[in-house]
């Protein structure tokens, strides 16, 4: 069994912003797969499960999720090798996406979070590449992150979110 995680923020003023790429993967991911979201207040995360993995996204503030994810890593007995985090990285191209089996947060205070919660780097993690130099150096790092798509970044999204759905089905 895979726990499949995506980082976001849970209010809907963060809907389409570079920090909740995760969220919107997950989405479009559950979208093609007709696949539905169930809520439950236990583990603070919205969930749903498959034959083969569960997918959460949960509901505390970025910087916190951790706790969903080490909840349902232990209530479901995962082991942190067999838990995917699929997060934005404003130093990676917009567009591109990274695999990484385990590695440091590298700044992500989600993954910050994660470490902290399950005591180890070792899982992998799916970064999705928001980066935009020009734009993040005029806005700074934080409204650069909670900042809606460009236009252009916007319409690129579905191209990028099908690439990040197939590598989905490969991992699972």
């Amino acid at each position: 069994m895979k726990l499949i995680v995506g980082f976001g923020n849970p209010e809907a003023k963060y809907n389409f912003t570079r920090h909740n790429s995760g969220f919107l993967a997950l989405d479009f991911y559950a979208k093609i797969k007709d696949l539905s979201w169930e809520k439950t207040e236990k583990m603070g995360a919205i969930w749903l499960k498959t034959k083969d993995a569960i997918f959460i996204k949960p509901q505390t503030y970025y910087n916190e999720v951790g706790r969903s994810i080490q909840a349902f890593a232990h209530f479901y007995k995962i082991k942190p090798a067999d838990i995917l985090i699929v997060c934005d990285d404003f130093n990676l191209e917009f567009g591109k996406i990274r695999l990484r089996e385990k590695g440091s947060a590298g700044g992500n205070n989600g993954l910050k979070s994660t470490i902290k919660e399950l005591g180890t780097e070792e899982f992998p993690r799916l970064r999705l590449g928001t980066g935009n130099p020009e734009l993040r150096q005029k806005l700074g790092d934080t409204d650069f992150v909670l900042g809606k798509f460009t236009p252009d970044e916007k319409a690129a999204l579905p191209d990028i979110l099908r690439e990040v759905s197939a590598k989905l089905d490969e991992i699972i």
